[in-house]
């Protein structure tokens, strides 16, 4: 403080006796010793200048612009000159150093924002008084900037006057939406208004002035300019902003002064009248919004509120089945709330329970009957048809031919019914999926139903339908399955009225009697959207008799954190991520309110001995397992340090700790569901799934956990697994040269023979075992090798993928491979 009082005092003692030249020197001396930034108490001796005459702080300027010409300045003492240059000449007629300036400014436009200590905003302003506009980049950097917490007034200032352009350029979106609004003012002031969106929710005094720019424009020309805009969010930057080794997120966040005006859309489109591609538009824009980025997680949980929020506003079926899809996918807690809660007040208001609420919102997307519609356009058909979780669109000519691709006259005469049924097919598929994921929550939720209301709202329904039909259901206690046309028992006897429905689960059933529908399934062939005949059932074990309030079936595994996570809430567990920071988090819980019960998966951050194993953002990159536990659902919450240590329940709130409950007393059916999430977290986010970690990941840690895992004994998935490949490897090409035993599926190459372990998926090689690491490409399915009983075993896709492969090694070309054969 002592320093910065010597400047100030300074000044006036320079004045007084007219050295101005020496105190230009000063200013520069005290630039360099705060490194260039005027923030804090030395905001107070830029005040000092501003508050000097003109004619003196004219004579400073020629100073400022002395020092920055002689030959010992070099570029920060320049820019200091620049900066002080800016201070002083506030208001004065002459326009020193204006190239320099403007080439200093121009700088800004390739970084996301700065501090505001270093007074870009004097050049800035400079720039203004002289009647030149910044360049579009550069004012982007400054509204950026004056976003950020703790920036000074003046870059406040300096940034409400940059009203032009409306929108930061650098965003694909936003340069369409200029490009869009071109001169007319009324777009401009739209845009505008949109970018002011900065709380939680519009004011009904911001809703008012939404509206009337909006029908000045017309509503229906607004919503057909904005939706393409929001199709174009999150595409690459159309240039990077440069950024240090720490900020390596920046061109994948959204711009934050543009995501104020994507709220603002969001909220402006639900004013407008209800159409089905705004909430179609707003789903999309959601499920982007919360899109990962290394570094920061979800892209911008803002903007997807603000998109949930439009949605909850909005009136129409469209509105409400975005939401009941949403519910099923997002996992991020902030925006899945928001989701919960408008599902629930439209629940309310409708007299409905929450389930019922979201049967009744699907919609069946043009679909005349289960899985399939056809519509008539310039003399050919169009065909919709459902096949598995996915949407079809083929086409027939006048005489019923198919054709492959759309005929010229659809083009050319109905390109508003080709646009829609083309977004029907997309949105047909983004809904199987929501609602396979629902249905195979229903069993947990033990739901039953009335007769005629199942029929309506799942086995007739014209989207649900596609699902509830390939099924097992129990009407008035019978298990039917749908096969040619009606429901129907083991022996295919038809079932045609009931009373009461529930979902079928394998648990209670004798295995002659499990085996024997999935049997059946495989003579209709009806392959399921999910495991239901084929289900996992984890039955207590004398180990868990003997432990008796927990189960060790799954501790001691490494599994990658952020996949764990993602699963979890897909799952309905709720977690916490562990970061390398003192602090304690609950285990990852699963409340089962239909029970009155809350399962816990109890589970550590696993680092290293120094904590270097975590993200830029501190989190473990992998987590230790334990033990799975139930309590009573409103028991108090367990707590253990983030890095690991004991869990305690201890005495929070007055409430008195609770025991765990025997796992003897749990249902058989939520014990059996429970430790089949836990079996799936293990199953796809352990870190022995990885064919690359052979020498045991970072330092070798895990080398022994990775070897018991890759090639250990087969947990229940994989048992199941091994069960279906023996009865589906028969029916393949290749059948002569593949063979079961134990833990392995043996493939018989010309090279070699394969061992491809029936878990990880991972192979061993004669004659010594010898490792073979094949990555297999993301997102492989299931190869065509016929009928298969389900969907969702990803890691049998890569079974049979590999065993293929390595069946007719000779013809392998992939060097990566060849090197190791």
């Amino acid at each position: 403080m002592g320093e910065v009082q010597r400047y100030k005092d300074l000044i006036g003692q320079r004045v007084v006796a007219g050295e101005l030249d020496e105190l230009a020197v000063d200013l520069l001396k005290a630039a360099a010793a705060n490194n260039g930034s005027w923030s804090g108490l030395w905001s107070g001796v830029l005040d000092r200048l501003r508050e000097l005459p003109p004619d003196t702080r004219k004579l400073l300027a020629d100073g400022f612009s002395a020092a920055y010409h002689s030959d010992l300045a070099g570029p920060v003492s320049q820019e200091n000159a620049l900066t002080l240059l800016g201070v002083v000449a506030h208001g004065l007629p002459e326009d020193w150093l204006a190239a320099q300036r403007l080439e200093k400014l121009g700088e800004l436009s390739r970084q996301h924002s700065f501090w505001s200590g270093s007074h870009y905003e004097a050049l800035a302003e400079a720039e203004l008084a002289a009647g030149r506009p910044l360049a579009p980049a550069v004012v982007a950097a400054f509204r950026r900037s004056a976003l950020e917490t703790y920036q000074d007034e003046a870059l406040h200032r300096t940034a409400k006057k940059l009203t032009h352009p409306a929108l930061n350029v650098g965003e694909e979106w936003a340069e369409r939406a200029l490009a869009d609004a071109g001169g007319d003012p009324g777009w401009h002031a739209l845009l505008a208004h949109a970018a002011t969106a900065t709380a939680a929710r519009p004011s009904p005094k911001w809703d008012k002035r939404a509206t009337e720019l909006a029908d000045a424009l017309g509503p229906d020309r607004v919503r057909a300019t904005v939706l393409p805009w929001l199709a174009l969010v999150g595409r690459p930057r159309t240039f990077p902003l440069l950024h240090g080794d720490y900020e390596s997120h920046l061109n994948e966040a959204y711009d934050p002064y543009n995501a104020n005006a994507l709220r603002g859309l969001t909220w402006l489109l639900a004013l407008l009248p209800p159409h089905p591609d705004t909430a179609r538009a707003l789903g999309t824009l959601i499920d982007t919004s919360l899109r990962k980025v290394a570094g920061i997680g979800p892209r911008n949980p803002k903007v997807a509120n603000a998109g949930v929020n439009a949605l909850a506003r909005m009136d129409g079926e469209a509105a409400l089945a975005e939401l009941a899809r949403l519910a099923t996918r997002v996992t991020y807690k902030a925006t899945g709330k928001l989701i919960d809660a408008a599902m629930e007040s439209r629940a309310t208001a409708l007299g409905l329970t929450r389930e019922e609420i979201e049967e009744l919102a699907v919609p069946t997307y043009g679909l005349t009957e289960v899985g399939r519609t056809e519509l008539r356009l310039a003399e050919n058909t169009a065909l919709v048809e459902v096949t598995g979780g996915k949407a079809l669109l083929g086409w027939r000519s006048v005489t019923g031919k198919a054709v492959k691709s759309v005929p010229a006259a659809v083009k050319r005469d109905h390109p508003e019914e080709l646009k829609e049924l083309k977004a029907s097919v997309k949105d047909i598929d983004k809904m199987l999926s929501a609602q396979s994921e629902r249905l195979d929550r229903q069993f947990l939720a033990d739901r039953t139903w009335a007769y005629g209301a199942w029929r309506e709202r799942y086995l007739d329904h014209p989207l649900v339908g596609t699902l509830a039909r390939r099924l097992l259901w129990t009407v008035d206690g019978r298990t039917v399955g749908y096969a040619d046309g009606s429901l129907r028992t083991l022996a295919d006897e038809p079932v045609t009225e009931g009373t009461e429905v529930r979902l079928w689960h394998p648990v209670g059933h004798e295995p002659a009697e499990i085996v024997a529908w999935r049997d059946w399934l495989e003579r209709h062939r009806v392959t399921q959207p999910f495991k239901q005949a084929h289900r996992e059932v984890y039955l207590l074990t004398d180990a868990e008799r003997a432990t008796g309030t927990y189960s060790n079936r799954f501790a001691g595994h490494v599994l990658r954190q952020h996949q764990f996570n993602s699963l979890a809430a897909i799952r309905g567990w709720r977690n916490k991520l562990r970061l390398a920071v003192d602090d304690e988090a609950p285990p990852a819980t699963r409340d089962l309110p239909r029970w009155g019960l809350r399962a816990e998966y109890w589970i550590e951050g696993d680092g290293g001995e120094r904590f270097e194993e975590i993200t830029e953002s501190g989190s473990f990159l992998r987590l230790r397992t334990d033990q799975v536990r139930f309590y009573p659902i409103d028991a108090p919450q367990n707590w253990a340090h983030c890095c690991g240590g004991e869990y305690r329940m201890g005495r929070r709130g007055g409430v008195a700790p609770v025991d765990p409950l025997p796992l003897a007393g749990i249902p058989p059916l939520v014990l059996s569901e429970v430790l089949r999430d836990v079996d799936l977290f293990v199953g796809v986010a352990s870190v022995g799934n990885d064919p690359t970690w052979q020498d045991g990941g970072p330092g070798g840690r895990f080398r022994a956990y990775w070897s018991g895992y890759g090639f250990g004994e087969l947990g229940q998935s994989a048992e199941t697994r091994r069960a279906l490949l023996e009865r589906l490897i028969p029916r393949l090409a290749i059948a002569d040269r593949c063979v079961i035993e134990g833990r392995f599926l043996h493939v018989k190459g010309e090279r070699h023979t394969y061992k491809i372990h029936l878990r990880s998926g991972n192979i061993l090689m004669t004659p010594n075992d010898q490792y073979l690491c094949i990555v297999p490409k993301a997102g492989a399915g299931a190869p065509q090798t016929g009928y298969l009983p389900y969907e969702g075993d990803r890691m049998l896709g890569v079974i049979l993928s590999k065993a293929m492969l390595l069946a007719e090694d000779t013809r392998i070309t992939d060097p990566t491979i060849l090197s190791q054969l």
